[in-house]
């Protein structure tokens, strides 16, 4: 793992740029600023008022369903060392708020969702 610390991940890193005020890019800074720390994932993952372009949908769905597969995979392979390392809590957060996120869009079709579903169950019923 020490290369997570070498001192080029440092230089990755971009400075935060002056977002100049009443800007696309400063009202979607707003708004995950408003929402985001909230401690409520449904509204954080509502839909901010931006025009997209026309292949945005295809190419989103692609990349959530191969996120879901890295999830679905963590879970099904490498949970033990997860919990070893006390992670189980924030997995389950960002798996949670990704859910969420492609439920409410319906960005991801159910079929491909059927090797976690038992979990998404559970996640979701503690927010009803």
């Amino acid at each position: 793992m020490s290369f997570l610390f070498s001192s080029r991940s440092s230089k990755t890193f971009k400075p935060k740029k002056n977002i100049p005020e009443g800007s696309h890019q400063y009202e979607l800074l707003k708004h995950a600023e408003a929402t985001l720390g909230s401690g409520n994932l449904r509204q954080a993952v509502m839909l901010p008022e931006v025009p997209f372009p026309k292949n945005f949908m295809s190419v989103a769905k692609t990349i959530l369903k191969r996120l879901f597969r890295v999830y679905a995979h963590i879970y099904h392979q490498h949970f033990d060392s997860v919990m070893q390392l006390q992670e189980e809590a924030h997995l389950n957060t960002s798996f949670k708020h990704f859910i969420f996120f492609v439920q409410e869009f319906n960005l991801i079709d159910r079929r491909e969702l059927a090797p976690l579903q038992e979990l998404i169950e559970k996640l979701g019923s503690k927010d009803r």
